[in-house]
């Protein structure tokens, strides 16, 4: 049994494997790249196990992520996050020595980068296909011949294509519906290839979102895609439908540290500072922040009936449970918890413990002196 004290990200890498392994075939079958999406698990190790699938270009979501991936031997990495031009030392390191692609949504940041780049940079440009988080509008022509002219005039720019991110897709649960955006998305994406395709004969399509890349089986008319929390996959992903219980690859240990049988409640060690505040809405308004499984042997089961995770302060979270399930736990026991969205789980916990034993890191827990540019 794994000697476990404080609360503890359990990682079962025979699920994490088959995750990678079912995304990068679907790829190969739609002929398409796989360029996932490295911030959900930001680490080196799990990183290593996308190469046994010939993965080669990754995405990731800041330049600090990038340093550490590319310290790691990755040469193709995409920062999908507008460049944050108040980098720019970072961003010429990176560029020196690796095939570097960078967002832009304005002009601003492209006259920036062409006041301060050193060394040549792939340039994405994203486009908003109906999330409204940040983009530019498929049919702002205006913007767009400004953003095309511009990195045309530029010998330091090397323009790969349009990029969109449908993270609109986390907010359904039918498979039509996600169907539905991401059709939408590609037909803006193809439109805009062919507005552009004279001055620029070679453009790149970019689209990818785990709903998306998860539910759907047709994925063609992009060049590639970058889904990410498909890696771990989660309660929301359960949720929406992209995975079943047993393709959920990660689960937080977590001590029991009070029982209150009188209110059908048990305390455990492990809060918003391991969870985070990520819930789940039930049928009846109630939010739920975890579902309790056993661990056997072999792995976790299901989530059990009549327990689940009802509130989260900073250390503390609250289980409520059935008598019958109640009685099954002592002070001191450890307590199994699928979380809400392994994403942020993981950037919390800072690491991993396989089932078989072995630390694997993450990217928040490595110290600030291994994360500098060598």
């Amino acid at each position: 049994m794994l000697n476990i004290t404080v609360p503890t990200l359990l990682l079962d890498k025979a699920k994490c494997l088959n995750n990678i392994t079912r995304m990068a075939e679907k790829a190969r079958r739609n002929r398409i790249r796989l360029r996932p999406h490295f911030k959900t698990h930001q680490s080196a190790q799990v990183g290593e196990w996308f190469r046994a699938q010939g993965v080669e270009a990754i995405t990731v979501s800041s330049l600090r992520m990038a340093v550490y991936f590319a310290q790691h031997g990755w040469q193709d990495i995409m920062v999908a996050m507008p460049a944050n031009i108040r980098e720019i030392e970072t961003i010429n390191a990176l560029a020196r020595s690796i095939k570097l692609h960078l967002i832009a949504v304005n002009i601003e940041t492209l006259q920036a980068l062409a006041r301060q780049l050193q060394h040549p940079v792939n340039i994405w440009i994203k486009i908003d296909t109906g999330y409204r988080r940040t983009g530019v509008l498929p049919h702002n022509y205006q913007d767009l011949d400004q953003l095309m002219a511009f990195i045309a005039s530029q010998g330091r720019f090397v323009f790969q294509g349009f990029l969109s991110h449908d993270g609109h897709t986390y907010k359904q649960t039918d498979k039509e519906a996600i169907q539905t955006i991401h059709n939408t998305s590609v037909y803006l994406l193809q439109q805009l290839r062919r507005r552009y395709n004279s001055l620029f004969p070679q453009i790149q399509l970019s689209t990818g979102d785990t709903p998306s890349c998860s539910i759907l089986e047709d994925l063609s008319g992009v060049d590639e895609i970058r889904p990410g929390n498909f890696v771990f996959y989660d309660l929301m992903q359960q949720r929406i439908g992209s995975c079943a219980y047993q393709d959920i690859a990660v689960c937080v240990a977590c001590p029991v540290v009070a029982l209150h049988p009188e209110r059908q409640e048990l305390i455990i060690y492990g809060g918003s500072v391991h969870f985070s505040k990520e819930a789940i809405m039930l049928e009846d308004s109630s939010l739920m922040y975890g579902e309790v499984v056993e661990l056997h042997p072999e792995g976790w089961s299901a989530p059990l009936e009549e327990m689940e995770v009802v509130s989260l302060s900073q250390e503390h979270g609250v289980v409520r449970a059935s008598d019958e399930q109640l009685r099954k736990y002592s002070v001191g026991d450890l307590i199994y918890i699928l979380p809400v969205h392994s994403c942020l789980t993981a950037d919390l916990m800072k690491g991993y413990l396989t089932l078989e034993g072995e630390w694997l890191e993450h990217l928040s827990g490595v110290p600030a002196q291994r994360q500098l540019l060598v």
